[in-house]
């Protein structure tokens, strides 16, 4: 099946090894086993092995990643090229951002809140939160909300 010298790993050794750990889009496998130095030819056919046997999905990393982007309080903006980035293709990206239902006003709060006590009384301060929730990848709208709203008792108010 996989070309190998004794004392040498195959590609799907290394593989689970990766996986075991966390989930790898398709593309971040791929890349982590070239750098390895396996064939491509074994790569691609590991990999198909993988998913076939749903050991790797990439609607399950695509899922997963958003989980823990969400926890660590980033905005839409900033996942959503991270993701295209590690490789999962705009369909992959949208549909995980379908399942995840989340209310990005009110995480854009919370993150803001948590960063900063208060609005700010000058207009730097301001500006310094703004940058801040844009860093963090939330847009415009987002942004303007969590600003009026990230201290209120009820975040939600329109």
């Amino acid at each position: 099946m996989f070309e190998r010298s004794a004392g040498d790993s195959t590609p799907r050794d290394d593989a689970l090894r990766l996986l075991a750990r966390r989930e790898y889009s398709r593309a971040e496998l791929a890349e982590r086993l070239v750098a390895k130095g396996h064939a491509q030819a074994d790569i691609g056919e590991c990999l198909d092995e993988l998913v076939a046997q749903g050991l790797q999905s990439d609607t399950r990393f695509a899922e997963s990643f958003l989980r823990s982007r969400l926890f660590r309080g980033q905005g839409p903006v900033k996942i959503r090229l991270e993701m295209e980035r590690r490789g999962l293709d705009p369909e992959e990206v949208r549909e995980a951002f379908a399942s995840g239902e989340v209310d990005w006003r009110a995480l854009a709060c919370e993150t803001l809140s948590r960063r900063f006590p208060g609005p700010g009384d000058s207009p730097r301060e301001r500006a310094r939160r703004e940058r801040f929730l844009a860093g963090r990848g939330f847009d415009f709208d987002q942004v303007r909300h969590a600003l009026t709203h990230a201290w209120s008792a009820d975040p939600d108010d329109a």
